[in-house]
């Protein structure tokens, strides 16, 4: 790869997945040295990994943009799509454009044989955060200053974001998903900076060892957590910081679907399509 001259170096070529791997969605530990997520979560068979492992999801190059889809389309299983080297501290910027709904991330300091990791989330569905975090097999933390969800016209066609709303909610945020973080960005101002069915930049800053980071969505810090720091139900910094290491690997998601929120997870036939990926280490 050439190093451009503000300093980032591309992580997609444009071309082809060169550089990455396809990995089926797969669960593990809800925290280190817990139980497994599939014992917890009874809605989910206690051989998911072994059947999840049939379906990855399906990732394509289409003009210029990796595109991720679930395999086969609205078969309600997901996936990742993992760089085959690792990064520790560093700034990740890129360009995303998710269908409604499509429930998607970026995983950071991710383990390339478990789903551990931290994810920064593109839940770009009702109830949805864009921007804050959750912790893959560190607690499951759900970290996010504020949900979404979407404006409909007459027609019923989704055509804008707006706020959650309490009384409809199906994932109801409260105030102590917002207190994990060190930084919650307000909901008006980045609503005013989405932009809705189009191309929308994504940044994450990532610095530590225990590291903590920061996401902007087109310029508007969105959150900031220092996983050294954050308290939280079965989070323990140390076992974390054990389990993952100074560096890890950047994973694109699709999601799987659930009994919770079934298709509105992820809609048959939706995607989520990401370019101009460009990473630059701290």
């Amino acid at each position: 790869m050439n190093e451009s001259d503000d300093g980032f170096e591309p992580l997609f070529n444009g071309h082809d997945l060169s550089g990455w791997v396809v990995q089926p969605r797969q669960y593990g530990p809800v925290y280190p040295g817990g139980p497994d997520v599939t014992e917890v979560l009874t809605v989910f068979p206690s051989n998911y990994n072994e059947l999840a492992a049939e379906h990855p999801a399906a990732w394509t190059v289409e003009d210029g943009t990796i595109v991720g889809r679930q395999d086969a389309p609205g078969s309600g299983w997901g996936g990742y799509l993992v760089t085959e080297e690792k990064y520790g501290d560093f700034e990740l910027r890129l360009e995303m454009k998710p269908d409604w709904p499509a429930d998607t991330g970026v995983m950071i300091r991710r383990r390339f044989d478990s789903w551990d990791g931290l994810q920064v989330l593109v839940d770009h569905r009702q109830s949805g955060s864009i921007g804050g975090f959750f912790g893959n097999g560190l607690g499951s933390f759900h970290a996010v200053p504020f949900a979404l969800t979407a404006k409909f016209d007459e027609s019923g066609t989704a055509v804008a974001l707006k706020e959650d709303d309490p009384e409809t909610s199906v994932e109801p945020f409260e105030q102590s998903k917002a207190d994990m973080l060190d930084f919650a960005g307000d909901v008006t101002a980045f609503l005013d900076a989405w932009k809705w069915n189009d191309w929308n930049s994504l940044t994450i800053r990532c610095v530590g060892e225990i590291p903590r980071v920061t996401t902007w969505v087109n310029g508007v810090k969105v959150a900031e957590i220092d996983l050294a720091t954050l308290e939280a139900p079965d989070y323990v910094a140390g076992d974390v910081a054990e389990l993952l290491g100074s560096s890890g690997h950047i994973a694109l998601e699709v999601h799987d679907n659930d009994p919770m929120l079934g298709d509105g997870r992820w809609a048959p036939g939706a995607a989520c399509r990401w370019r101009d990926l460009r990473i630059k280490s701290l």
